[in-house]
């Protein structure tokens, strides 16, 4: 999915494969991921999609422009979610990492690179799909 503040923005979903790169769309309050060679076309990500960074991961820490400071991760493998869903206008689109900790797509440093390793699985039969509710529920 594409965040709230991306839906102006034209984009795609991506695909297994897909090289990115972190960037601040033009006429968007907002980053997200681009296909390499496709800067103005966000390509969005369903939750639960697994991608892998070139480097460890660096986001912007901070909340005064002037004073946001770049922070490193350590780390360079995360699967994508979506957080705060209830709160219909505030940013949604994160990464989780292996160690728990949660970053807002927002917040990542422009032109870092990713791949993306395996999107979420889908059910094969809407049976399945009622399945999965009911054990979501549970």
């Amino acid at each position: 999915m594409c965040d709230y503040s991306l839906q102006f923005i034209a984009s795609r979903p991506a695909v297994v494969g897909d090289k990115l790169v972190s960037t601040k769309f033009a006429n968007a309050i907002t980053s997200g991921f681009a296909a390499v060679g496709e800067p103005s076309v966000a390509v969005c990500l369903l939750p639960g999609t697994e991608v892998a960074f070139e480097k460890e991961v660096e986001y912007e820490h901070g909340f005064f422009p002037n004073l946001k400071r770049a922070k490193k991760l350590g780390a360079r493998v995360a699967r994508f979610r979506q957080v705060n869903m209830d709160q219909p206008h505030v940013h949604h689109d994160a990464l989780e990492f292996a160690d728990g900790q949660i970053v807002l797509v927002t917040r990542l440093c422009e032109g870092q690179h990713a791949v993306v390793l395996q999107l979420p699985a889908s059910p094969r039969t809407e049976e399945a799909s009622d399945e999965s509710r009911v054990a979501v529920l549970a």
